[in-house]
Order: structure tokens, then C-alpha cells, then sequence
């Protein structure tokens, strides 16, 4: 199977030092701090990553979802919120919104919710997230 991976370099405390995260394809690097990571500093942060991971893994598992029934999409639009919230076991990702709008010619809107729920599931990175209490799915289907 593939291995993908990605780094992470930090100097200094938590609350005053910084770091870089980079993927190991080499196409994204980019400033990370206590700031941009827990309040809204200038910087990218691991939970964003986590929602441009899920954001792209959701999309694609519903375009497989989609072919495996005979349609294609002219367009999947999706985005992941990806909330930070404290609990006594210290920060935590709680809770994880997807939001999916796609443009697909012949598909009723019930099968497009039926797909859209079965690709949030099938989602590798959802099922990755197995332990984030609760991840929704809005999916919207945009008129021809």
C-alpha cells in the first residue's frame, strides 16, 4: 500500500515558538504557531490540514460512489470545518461539519443523499476520525 508522509519543525516554547509543517511531496509548506493553531494567528495549523485532507478524501469517495452508479459530476465543491473545542482530556478536535455542493445532470436529490452519506462513511480520512464525537455531512445538489 502507499505511505505517504509529511514533517513538522518547531523551536522554542509552546506559547512563544514556532514551527513548519511541510508535505513530504513538497507542494505545501508553511508557518505554524501556538497563535494560528489556538487562536487566529497568521499561520496554517494541523487541524486545517485535517480538514483539507478530509475535504479532498470526501470529495473523491463520493465521485467513486457517483461512477459506481453510472453518474459523473460536472462539479463537487466541498468544505470541513474542523472544530477545536477543550475537554478535560485538554484540546480536541469535537466535531467535524462537511459541507458538499455538486452539480450532477440525472441523479435524484435522494440518491445524491444517499451517495453523498454512504461516501462520508466510506471516506478514508472520516474513518481515520473514528474518534471525533460527531461529523456531519450537508449536501446540496445544484440545479442544472
Amino acid at each position: 500500500m502507499t505511505i505517504r508522509e509529511a514533517s513538522a519543525q518547531w523551536q522554542g516554547t509552546l506559547k512563544e515558538g514556532s514551527g513548519r509543517l511541510r508535505l513530504g511531496s513538497g507542494v505545501f509548506e508553511g508557518a505554524y504557531s501556538f497563535p494560528s493553531r489556538f487562536e487566529n494567528g497568521p499561520g496554517t495549523n494541523p487541524e486545517e490540514l485535517i480538514a483539507a485532507a478530509h475535504a479532498g478524501c470526501f470529495s473523491m469517495a463520493l465521485t467513486a460512489m457517483l461512477g459506481a452508479e453510472g453518474h459523473t459530476a460536472e462539479s463537487i465543491h466541498t468544505i470541513a470545518k474542523v472544530h477545536l473545542g477543550a475537554t478535560t482530556a485538554g484540546p480536541t478536535i469535537t466535531r467535524i461539519e462537511l459541507e458538499t455542493q455538486a452539480r450532477i445532470a440525472g441523479i435524484s436529490a435522494e440518491d445524491f443523499e444517499r451517495l453523498a452519506q454512504k461516501a462520508k462513511a466510506a471516506c478514508l480520512v472520516s474513518r481515520a476520525l473514528a474518534g471525533v464525537a460527531t461529523i456531519t455531512l450537508k449536501a446540496s445538489l445544484v440545479a442544472q
